[in-house]
């Protein structure tokens, strides 16, 4: 983990590019980033109530969702419906859909070190596509948001969440320095490495490799590779590239090899993952 920095400034403006709508959404982020390193965070506010209704996809983070307005968010997976006012996605979360009208939230992403400290479990106890914020963090967690419901104000909301995490860091377990060495060199190589690479790189048999990082990371290291490489192709997809040349940049054998990962994580082709306002994007 980092160490703090110095006084945060932040910025308003229209919605990043992985968000499903780009006009009618405030947000709000630390120009310098989190203090803590592997977590980035953002405030949004539907501004014109165009709602929310996204997919949840999987991606190299695990998600934290803190819900700032009166209703809470309604999730959607294979078990039916919840409403949740705020809510941990895992890497790879499956089928599921989020919905909301009029939406307010603090949204984390944690690199799975980071997820690891801050969360108090490991990434591989996330075992739903969504799970209860309250089951994790407990009463803190509430007064988290109880403290964010009273301030307005944008910087005030980010430095609360910033100093929270601060704090549970430093009472958090730490991954295993190999482990972690393991998946910054997955992230580095964009997920186009092999898995005997990986166990040479930190002196482990591939047994241990794969039992280790498996229970700390919550995914195999060669899936974890598959998921770096997909969130490559799929922001490359969403941003208007062609296929063909997305499988050759990001390290695919061919086409139908990305069109087979891209299936395999969001459900549906490549096609239609790049096409605008799509249910996916």
């Amino acid at each position: 983990m980092g160490d703090r920095r110095g006084m945060h400034r932040y910025e308003t403006g229209p919605a990043a590019p992985d968000h499903d709508a780009a006009a009618g959404w405030e947000v709000a982020h630390p120009l310098g980033g989190a203090s803590l390193c592997g977590v980035r965070m953002a405030g949004f506010r539907d501004r014109i109530a165009v709602g929310l209704d996204k997919q949840v996809l999987a991606q190299p983070s695990v998600v934290v969702v803190i819900g700032l307005g009166d209703d809470p968010l309604v999730v959607e997976d294979d078990r039916g419906e919840r409403s949740l006012c705020a809510f941990v996605s895992p890497l790879s979360p499956g089928r599921a859909r989020v919905r909301g009208e009029r939406v307010e939230c603090i949204e984390m992403r944690l690199s799975p070190p980071a997820a690891y400290a801050l969360l108090g479990v490991s990434p591989n106890e996330l075992d739903r596509p969504a799970i209860s914020l309250d089951d994790l963090w407990g009463r803190p967690g509430q007064r988290l948001r109880e403290r964010l419901a009273e301030s307005t104000a944008w910087q005030r909301r980010l430095d609360l969440v910033d100093e929270f995490l601060l704090n549970r860091a430093a009472g958090g377990p730490s991954m295993a320095p190999e482990v972690a060495a393991v998946w910054d060199h997955i992230v580095a190589c964009r997920g186009v490495v092999r898995v005997d690479e990986l166990a040479a790189s930190c002196g482990w048999s591939r047994k241990r490799l794969w039992s280790r990082f498996s229970a700390q990371i919550g995914l195999t290291p060669k899936r974890a590779a598959m998921l770096v490489r997909f969130d490559h192709a799929a922001r490359a997809l969403r941003a208007g590239e062609n296929p063909a040349d997305v499988a050759l940049a990001c390290g695919y054998v061919d086409q139908p090899h990305l069109h087979r990962d891209v299936l395999a994580f969001t459900g549906c082709t490549p096609s239609a993952l790049a096409t605008p306002n799509s249910p996916a994007a």
